[in-house]
């Protein structure tokens, strides 16, 4: 039963992060979203990510794993539309 929690949560907490993902890629911009805060959010996935694989945390795993995706998109997004858009 635990397990269904963790996944409800990692669930929920997962998909938080579709809006940013697709307001940066409709609005070609990710001015409003903080740089140091998506490479410290993704430096923490990565320990998240450490947790689940010793504790064998599937929930832990799986929402982790698939928030690192879209915020590393996120961050890609970030730099490749700062880069086109700034002329460098």
């Amino acid at each position: 039963m635990q397990d269904l929690f963790g996944f409800i949560a990692a669930f929920l907490t997962t998909i938080a992060f579709f809006p940013q993902l697709l307001k940066t890629y409709r609005t070609k911009s990710a001015d409003d979203v903080s740089f140091a805060m998506l490479i410290t959010f993704i430096i923490g996935l990565f320990f998240w990510i450490i947790y689940g694989i010793q504790s064998h945390s599937k929930p832990v795993l799986f929402a982790n794993i698939i928030t690192l995706t879209l915020n590393s998109s996120i961050l890609y997004l970030k730099l490749f539309y700062n880069n086109k858009y700034s002329g460098t």
